[in-house]
């Protein structure tokens, strides 16, 4: 660590480092999602379907978010408890125009939910309703209700339409996020 680093952190001016974990089921748009919120000159320009996982990093004004970018394929899914008990905080991503698998998202959202890891932590969980540039997309309030978001009553949970291309709705999930991993640092 650097002289300046150690300043910095001395000074309380060094970004808290937050690990989240970005969940959903392939082809959701998690890692478009995550190349959007970094900076413009650090983003790819070809999208490539994660395999295993990714750890990717972007800042947000007051905290440092390292993302496990975990692929959604099924048989990597098991992959993701591995992660569980480093997580801070959560972005579940739904591909908003695929009502066929949603209800597969929603089984691995409740396979997630009652994870030993995950059950008895207040750790927050940031929907993305994503893909909603679709024509036959559903709205993130229709995505709320078929994944029965309003059961979950111990986490704070926050859903967005999203459309991770053009980087719509990503700055309202993430600050909503950043306020309430600051609250339980």
């Amino acid at each position: 660590m650097g002289l300046l680093d150690r300043l910095s952190g001395l000074l309380g001016l060094k970004k808290k480092e937050v690990h989240v974990l970005c969940l959903g089921l392939d082809n959701s748009g998690k890692t478009t999602i995550i190349n959007k919120l970094k900076p413009t000159n650090a983003q790819s320009q070809d999208i490539v379907p994660t395999i295993g996982f990714s750890i990717q990093k972007f800042k947000s004004s007051s905290l440092s978010f390292t993302v496990f970018d975990m692929s959604g394929q099924g048989r990597y899914r098991n992959l993701w408890e591995h992660y569980y008990k480093e997580g801070q905080a959560i972005i579940f991503v739904i591909d908003s125009s695929d009502k066929l698998r949603m209800v597969v998202a929603k089984e691995e959202l409740r396979t997630l939910l009652n994870h030993p890891d995950i059950k008895h932590r207040r750790i927050p969980i940031l929907f993305f309703a994503n893909k909603m540039d679709l024509r036959d997309a559903l709205t993130s309030v229709k995505v709320s209700q078929l994944l029965c978001l309003e059961d979950i009553k111990d986490k704070p949970w926050h859903i967005c339409a999203s459309d991770a291309i053009k980087g719509e709705g990503l700055q309202e999930g993430v600050d909503w996020l950043q306020d309430k991993v600051r609250s339980h640092l």
